[in-house]
């Protein structure tokens, strides 16, 4: 069927449900979670709104899906709030398909006009290079060449700003657990076996017990330097997620205090790890190994084919700031995924241009802020 008879419909959240949507997303090789009917729920209660974009054959086989974050943002130079967009981890379509393509990204171009957007982001989860591991490429016949040069002749343009981890590690989750703990570095077996040897335990915490999580986490953010947003929306995140049994609170504790956990998410075949937190307390006894063996196991037992580590440096090198993570992810037998990131496409070239020079200012407030408030958060608790 030509891909010129699809036509775009777009829905509000009034005339589509959670059900019907994430059946229609899962159905995409490119799927991710970021384009679940609960992440935008999520954001739409944190000055985001949200549009269901759906393309549809006359055989009502859906050929492109995306979740549109929409949201007014103040611009100072400028004086007033204009209207930016996003599409995370989207949209979804078949990518290798140069004709349907083209019409979406034309389509998706003409929204954003007729929204009177500053510009529309799009960051699609197209891998460009995943260490020739043809196993985790859900890339199949995808020219990234000509993608790439077909973006910039249409006006996209490389964003400058990413909002999510352009690179990423993934574990192949088709092999059985004895394939994958030989996959790992000798020294993380090592690790895994000395927490079980120290007596660290794993437990799954209930959705009532995930306050613990949060005093982890600010901990974490308030020793490694990193600014997170305030506890409210990290619970109603976690709590949203594992109501509907997307995500499993799992926490590690020696001597029956806690001591790290992560939020397990599971979402369309892959699992991710998202958030992770620990106390500098018994880090010797390697609990965060112990953590990670069993968010595999659960994510493998649970059918998921993939379980995305969320985050890769940029650059391979150990003068990134992230070469710790790398090394602690690279340990678990995880693969790096690097994947093409976030394109813009200005509506209006002069107002896009003052937003890229006026964002990384309103940033820097903003985390100043949040810097000032954990660190009074992290005194008061004495951690």
């Amino acid at each position: 069927m030509n891909d010129a008879e699809c036509k775009l419909t777009i829905f509000d959240r009034k005339n589509v449900n959670n059900h019907i949507w994430n059946a229609f997303v899962s159905t995409f090789e490119t799927c991710s979670i970021l384009q679940s009917w609960e992440w935008g729920e999520i954001k739409s209660r944190y000055g985001w709104d949200r549009e269901f974009l759906i393309w549809e054959l006359p055989n009502h086989h859906i050929a492109a899906a995306a979740m549109v974050l929409l949201r007014n943002q103040k611009i100072s130079p400028i004086g007033f709030k204009e209207c930016i967009i996003y599409i995370p981890h989207g949209p979804l379509l078949e990518w290798s398909n140069q004709s349907l393509r083209t019409r979406i990204l034309e389509e998706l171009k003409e929204y954003s006009k007729k929204k009177k957007a500053i510009f529309i982001k799009i960051d699609p989860r197209i891998v460009k290079s995943n260490n020739d591991n043809d196993s985790l490429s859900d890339n199949s016949g995808i020219n990234i060449t000509s993608l790439l040069s077909d973006l910039t002749k249409t006006g996209w343009q490389q964003s400058e700003q990413q909002i999510q981890f352009k690179n990423t590690f993934w574990i192949d989750l088709s092999r059985s657990e004895e394939e994958l703990l030989a996959s790992m570095k000798q020294k993380t077996r090592y690790n895994i076996k000395l927490a079980e040897k120290k007596g660290v335990l794993i437990r799954e915490l209930g959705v009532d017990e995930i306050s613990i999580l949060y005093i982890l986490y600010e901990a974490t953010s308030f020793r490694d330097g990193f600014v997170i947003r305030p506890k409210e929306y990290y619970l109603e995140l976690w709590r949203k997620f594992m109501e509907v049994g997307f995500a499993t609170a799992l926490i590690a504790e020696v001597d029956q205090k806690p001591v790290a956990g992560l939020l397990l998410f599971h979402f369309a075949g892959k699992s991710y790890y998202m958030y992770g937190m620990s106390l500098d307390q018994h880090r010797e006894k390697m609990p965060n190994y112990l953590l990670q063996w069993e968010a595999i196991k659960r994510s493998k037992s649970s059918g998921c084919r993939i379980y995305d580590l969320w985050g890769a440096p940029d650059i391979l090198d150990k003068s990134d700031r992230m070469w710790g993570v790398f090394r602690f992810k690279e340990g678990l037998g995880g693969k790096v995924v690097q994947t093409i990131g976030a394109f813009d496409y200005p509506t209006s070239k002069f107002k896009y241009k003052i937003f890229q020079e006026a964002l990384p200012r309103i940033q820097g407030v903003t985390r100043k802020l949040r810097r000032i408030q954990i660190d009074q958060d992290i005194k008061r608790q004495n951690l």
